[in-house]
């Protein structure tokens, strides 16, 4: 795996819409905030257009900007705009080849997450699950956002993942467990099974987070993860946050009991409240990088130099050739 190079204050960094699109009015808002950051700004020319009333432009076009700025050797980092829908049109006309030979900071989550299980698996890319420009840096970037997603990307050693003083992680199942870290939007790891994009997690640590599903929707996308093999494969699950995801017939029945239900009998580790996903604080997680979970001393810890010394995964068994 390529752990990108640190990043440091007046760099140049890209601004994509890989999915859906902001108003002309925001993207100025957005590369103003990257500019009082330090950095250098370069933006896609597609940000406000708008197809089918949800996506930035057409899949070719989202994805030939995301493949110019990996090329340009001038961009050190590329930062999404922010989530939505559609990117899942894009990842078909992606060169592969040419993001392999350039790897770069990637940053984004949600819709985003497509992106980061085809740059970890078949690019061996550790990417971002991060703060976006247009939905997290512009109007609230709390301080612990801030300094995790810059301690995850400035940093070369390795590191303990700390949640936000008084909000402490949980352990729903004991146990200790290491490997790459993979995952993203419940919805999207669902949505990339028999693809050839499809999550792989055997040997991995697992990260689950949703938005805007109600429990016994996400109990339909639970149970496609757990029948597909998925948390039997992996070393550890780590659950973030699950926003706005209301059981309004049974509020005392939470995400938590469907995860718990899902997972009895297999063995691995399990630690939630990770500040992660959707919710203010959002933390940042280098996917692709090792992790290591140790429900013991409740700690989450990433290492470079092991990152560099791992593998790329190649697609899971049961997706398409």
């Amino acid at each position: 795996m390529n752990y990108p190079k640190p990043l440091r204050t007046g760099a140049t960094v890209g601004l994509i819409c890989p999915s859906s699109p902001i108003s002309p009015e925001r993207a100025a808002q957005c590369r103003a905030v990257m500019e009082q950051l330090g950095f250098r700004v370069k933006m896609a020319d597609n940000l406000t257009h708008n197809q089918g009333g949800y996506m930035a432009g057409d899949g070719q076009t989202r994805s030939s900007w995301i493949n110019r700025m990996f090329a340009d050797p001038e961009v050190e980092a590329i930062f999404c705009i922010r989530g939505g829908y559609g990117g899942i049109r894009a990842l078909e006309n992606l060169d592969l080849d040419l993001i392999k030979a350039n790897p770069k900071i990637f940053v984004g989550y949600s819709d985003v997450t497509s992106f980061h299980l085809l740059f970890n698996q078949q690019c061996g890319l550790v990417t971002f699950h991060g703060p976006m420009v247009s939905s997290n840096l512009v109007d609230d970037l709390d301080e612990d956002s801030k300094c995790s997603l810059f301690q995850a990307l400035c940093t070369e050693e390795a590191y303990q993942f700390k949640n936000p003083a008084g909000c402490p992680l949980q352990v729903l199942q004991k146990g200790r467990g290491a490997g790459p870290l993979v995952g993203g939007n419940l919805s999207l790891l669902c949505a990339s099974l028999a693809t050839p994009y499809e999550v792989d997690t055997r040997g991995k640590i697992f990260f689950i987070e949703e938005v805007g599903e109600t429990v016994s929707r996400m109990d339909r996308l639970v149970y496609q993860l757990k029948n597909a093999g998925k948390f039997q494969d992996c070393a550890g699950i780590l659950l973030g946050q699950f926003t706005q995801c209301p059981n309004e017939n049974m509020p005392d029945y939470t995400e938590l009991q469907l995860f718990q239900e899902a997972l009895e009998g297999i063995a691995v580790p399990v630690l939630y409240n990770i500040q992660s996903g959707h919710g203010n604080p959002n933390l940042t997680l280098p996917l692709g990088a090792h992790c290591t979970v140790d429900t013991s001393s409740t700690s989450i810890c990433f290492d470079v130099q092991k990152t560099l010394s791992c593998k790329t995964t190649a697609p899971s068994p049961g997706a398409l050739t």
